[in-house]
């Protein structure tokens, strides 16, 4: 007979229901508000990554600092949604640099295509705060690192 899953035989490395054993001191980043982070940034991965591909493959010489900067978005997001999937205290730190990363780069950029329009002729992910995808670009980085915080040094169980 297996017993219940809980904190302490998790902790304890001891292996649950599933007969799967979870690592000892593993930070579980996918629960709760994190499993929505997840769900967020893998969505904006497929967008960006979508984009930047058909971008670069067609239109590449009408903007390529545009394109280029689509395609960087593409790998940070695909990369923090990689972290907070992973777990962990390396990873959750990764993803709290990353995240600190893309925030600069969403209010650079977004002032950038603000302040100067024609430095863009074509826009991207984070052009004027991420505008064309609801705004989502410049508030998941600041939801993200709340988490991220909240989540640090919590149990395997918990977070």
């Amino acid at each position: 007979m297996t017993e219940p899953v809980t904190a302490g035989t998790k902790a304890a490395g001891k292996s649950g229901a599933a007969g799967k054993s979870e690592r000892p001191g593993r930070t579980r980043l996918v629960a709760g508000p994190g499993l929505l982070l997840v769900w967020l940034y893998s969505v904006m991965s497929v967008g960006a990554v979508s984009r930047s591909v058909y971008e670069i493959a067609v239109r590449f010489d009408t903007a390529p600092l545009a394109h280029s900067l689509s395609a960087v978005a593409a790998v940070v997001y695909a990369f923090i949604t990689y972290t907070l999937v992973r777990g962990g205290e390396t990873a959750r730190r990764a993803a709290l640099v990353c995240c600190a990363a893309e925030l600069a780069g969403v209010l650079i950029v977004g002032t950038w295509t603000v302040l100067e329009p024609s430095a863009f002729p074509d826009s991207t992910v984070w052009s004027a705060y991420g505008m064309g995808y609801v705004f989502i670009p410049v508030l998941l980085p600041v939801t993200g690192m709340l988490w991220l915080r909240r989540s640090r040094g919590t149990g395997p169980a918990e977070a």
